[in-house]
């Protein structure tokens, strides 16, 4: 099994040799492509000789992929270029923060396991897991140290700490590229209002506002409710007003009073107006008191 995966700091760095094993590169990111494909790498960046600008290899370009190298069937490469609809895992996914959907809390992510599979007759990567423990801390504070199998070996006292690739929910402030990436909001909808309060608690204010955005409105409503008035205040007052009515509009009359409460005036004022009647007069009627 050993033989069969990779980790994503064992892959940074490692040599990519052309079809007569000449040296073309090293290996300096990993991309995943979710609309094409939510697990397989889709291509790989590398930097040659001089380093400055970047090449793109698709993961069909491939012949094999191991601790020693990567070895390509195909020398048609082109320069890279940025594309929203690219996740790349060292820049967007090493040391973020993530949601672990099954745990429901909030971590950071240290690595991220892949496994090789044989594909057409060529080696392809698959995200398993993103490490989040001491034993992926170890494997990356030893790499350009210890040789990558003598890691292996000294790493396998150390217990792994992971969590499946699945059950990992990335967080993306911009609404445009949570569609482009294809980033569900489906497992933090399915929590307990407690448990996703207590996630977004832990979250900054940018990645709160972003999920409040996202989610369903009435889960949006249900999780405020089992939040600190002053952080339901500071949650509604990022938001659209549209959104913010919306949400307003699901919780109980009097709960909705106490977070209009704690606003501006003016943000209160805009916010009500935004408000279906029957509720808007519900929630007027108790803020005059």
């Amino acid at each position: 099994m050993a033989d069969q995966i990779l980790y994503l700091t064992e892959l940074l760095g490692l040599k990519v040799y052309d079809l007569k094993r000449r040296l073309l590169g090293r290996i300096q990111d990993a991309v995943l492509m979710p609309v094409v494909h939510p697990v397989r790498v889709d291509r790989y960046l590398i930097a040659g000789g001089g380093g400055y600008s970047w090449l793109g290899v698709r993961h069909d370009q491939i012949a094999s992929i191991s601790l020693d190298g990567i070895h390509l069937a195909d020398e048609q490469l082109l320069p890279y270029h940025p594309d929203e609809y690219m996740l790349r895992l060292v820049r967007d996914l090493l040391d973020q923060q993530i949601i672990d959907a099954q745990g429901r809390k909030v971590v950071r992510v240290t690595d991220v396991t892949f496994d090789i599979r044989r594909e057409a007759g060529r080696d392809t990567l698959h995200v398993l897991e993103v490490d989040i423990g001491m034993r992926s801390i170890f494997r990356r504070l030893a790499q350009g140290w210890l040789p990558r199998r003598v890691i292996r070996r000294l790493q396998s006292r150390i217990p792994p700490n992971s969590i499946s690739w699945g059950l990992c929910n990335i967080v993306e402030p911009d609404p445009q590229r949570r569609l482009r990436l294809n980033i569900s909001m489906e497992p933090l909808e399915n929590m307990h209002p407690a448990d996703l309060a207590d996630i977004v608690e832990e979250l900054s204010h940018e990645d709160r506002e972003a999920i409040f955005e996202a989610i369903d409105t009435e889960v949006a409503a249900e999780a405020l409710s089992e939040m600190e008035p002053e952080l339901q205040a500071q949650i509604i007052e990022s938001l659209e007003t549209e959104k913010a009515a919306d949400i307003l509009e699901e919780m109980d009359p009097d709960e909705a009073a106490d977070v209009l409460g704690e606003l501006e005036e003016e943000t209160s004022e805009e916010i009500l107006e935004e408000m279906e009647s029957e509720p808007k007069a519900d929630v007027e009627e108790l803020l005059e008191y």
